[in-house]
């Protein structure tokens, strides 16, 4: 098939950019990546004629064009069955599809108290009052995906919703936010995933005058 183009924003910051990467890199497309600044007025302008939420990432695969991450998913299920980015069971599946629609939908309170910045540290970091309720549902959901599928990843084998959750465990990682030990495990399994690790290397590569985008991502 014809190779795709993959239009992302930084690799430091964008957590949607990550999310569809990985799912392009699961499904094994042959793709390249198409780095845009979306604070440049430029650019914005270009990506409004891109994708009406001028938003990243946007998948280019011949003549289609597709922009929202579930969406992605959806497409390179169709293209890549052998991929298995969803469970094969149909109940897991559902399950699967419905943790990753509520990343996808919600957890702004966590997305706005704790942008991802992937080469920040901090020791200590409070996590304002509003966002303690979605951190509470992650470690719901994770406990809940680990124990009923036995890990390593949240539904055995790697699957789209572990893309959706990985740039949530960078800005564990970032914040200093303590879990369970079977939940920092699969923090470390994450960040050690070897297309997380890729992403990782080209994040701290950016150039520091990069600046912190704006939540969304």
């Amino acid at each position: 098939m014809t190779q795709a183009t993959l239009t992302i924003s930084s690799k430091n910051y964008s957590s949607w950019s990550l999310r569809g990467w990985l799912l392009c890199k699961m499904s094994g497309l042959d793709f390249r990546e198409e780095p845009v600044d979306p604070t440049d007025a430029d650019v914005r302008q270009e990506l409004l004629l891109l994708s009406p939420t001028v938003r990243v990432p946007r998948l280019t695969h011949g003549k289609v064009q597709v922009w929202d991450t579930l969406a992605i998913a959806g497409y390179l299920n169709e293209c890549f069955p052998e991929a298995k980015l969803y469970p094969d069971d149909i109940v897991a599946r559902a399950h699967c599809r419905a943790v990753s629609g509520e990343m996808h939908a919600g957890f702004y309170n966590l997305r706005s108290a704790l942008p991802m910045n992937i080469k920040a540290r901090h020791e200590r970091f409070k996590i304002f009052s509003g966002a303690r309720p979605d951190v509470e549902r992650m470690r719901e959901i994770w406990s809940e995906c680990l124990e009923t599928y036995g890990g390593p990843f949240l539904f055995g084998p790697a699957t789209m919703a572990d893309a959706m959750f990985a740039p949530v465990c960078t800005r564990f990682r970032t914040y200093a936010v303590t879990l369970e030990p079977e939940l920092e495990a699969y923090i470390d399994r994450i960040l050690d995933w070897a297309p997380m690790k890729e992403w990782i290397a080209g994040a701290l590569a950016e150039p520091e005058e990069i600046e912190e985008l704006e939540v969304e991502f």
